[in-house]
């Protein structure tokens, strides 16, 4: 138990140095852009009206001290550490004075938790069935729903999305296209918001998981395939071990471990958002808040989006790294 205490303790240090790094090159980044937050914010003010040129500096001087601007780069930076344990990234351009982390929150749970979920029924599912078809390769149904999801991998996802809008929503309109929730419903935790939630996140959902299981079902029909022959699968067999034990304990579960890897890279990079995802169907998220921050030069949005998933990605990985050695005994913790 020590050891594996050690072991946890030096995947932390390993965390945090990922994020201080991650989030530096973004800081960077972000403050190299030609894009000027106090220039735009100049731009928009005096490009409807005639103003003193006096009036003009004085402003030019109060957003530059605003955003920080006003001291070195290097100064800039470490402030920037500074604040960055206390998700402090400033406040946002597009809805100043609003902080620029509150806009990620409030855009977050959108996209996060539908991804999130369309992800998760995708792995398991499709590592589900890629199992079974390693285990009964004659199958006709496994077959045809191998045949079927594997053809339509190769097929660009917002085509699929695009042909999901026509069906449902034109040729047969029984499920809405756009939005997060109806618009005649009031927002909070209530089962009537619940529900306009999770039926307006039908059409996306659906759409994810069918341009992603068949890549889960290929990795997992190729991984179990290997354990299908191995002699601990046989002696089961000739054992009389039932069928559901040997298929969920000794083929899925053992393939199930790089699988898991997989997810983890997978629901970290989602937490970024799926711009496309949100075009198509006009589905509020951070894909979306992130092309508005660009073009709008709204750095603080930027950085706050980027921070949170290089955060999400290295907080998943670190995640599997210390649950591999608990879920598979044959990774040591050293």
């Amino acid at each position: 138990m020590q050891r594996y205490l050690i072991f946890v303790l030096k995947r932390l240090i390993q965390l945090l140095a990922v994020i201080v790094c991650g989030c530096s090159i973004a800081f960077l980044i972000a403050h190299l852009s030609p894009i000027s937050p106090v220039d735009t914010i100049l731009a928009r003010v005096t490009g409807k009206s005639n103003f003193d040129p006096n009036a003009i500096m004085e402003l030019r001087r109060v957003l530059t001290e605003l955003f920080g601007l006003d001291v070195p780069l290097h100064e800039q930076f470490f402030n920037f550490l500074m604040r960055l344990p206390f998700f402090d990234f400033g406040p946002s351009l597009m809805a100043f004075p609003t902080p620029a982390t509150s806009m990620v929150m409030l855009a977050m749970p959108w996209t996060v938790g539908l991804l999130t979920f369309a992800v998760v029924i995708t792995w398991f599912f499709g590592n589900l069935m890629g199992a079974l078809a390693a285990y009964f390769p004659n199958s006709v149904f496994l077959k045809t729903f191998g045949i079927a999801f594997i053809g339509v991998q190769p097929i660009p996802y917002y085509i699929i999305a695009f042909l999901l809008v026509i069906v449902f929503g034109f040729l047969w309109p029984i499920l809405p296209i756009s939005g997060g929730f109806a618009m005649n419903v009031r927002v909070g935790f209530t089962w009537q918001f619940a529900l306009s939630v999770a039926h307006h996140a039908i059409l996306p959902a659906t759409a994810l998981v069918v341009a992603g299981i068949g890549g889960w079902f290929l990795a997992m029909r190729s991984l179990a395939s290997n354990l299908v022959t191995e002699d601990y699968v046989v002696f089961a067999e000739l054992a009389a071990v039932r069928r559901p034990i040997i298929i969920w304990h000794y083929i899925f579960r053992n393939a199930l471990v790089p699988q898991l890897t997989a997810l983890a890279m997978v629901l970290g990079s989602v937490f970024s958002g799926t711009v496309i995802t949100e075009q198509v169907f006009s589905y509020p998220g951070l894909g979306s808040l992130m092309v508005s921050a660009v073009n709008g030069g709204d750095t603080g949005v930027v950085l706050a989006i980027s921070c949170f998933s290089i955060m999400a990605v290295a907080t998943a990985i670190f995640l599997v790294d210390i649950l591999q050695p608990l879920l598979d005994p044959r990774v040591r913790a050293e």
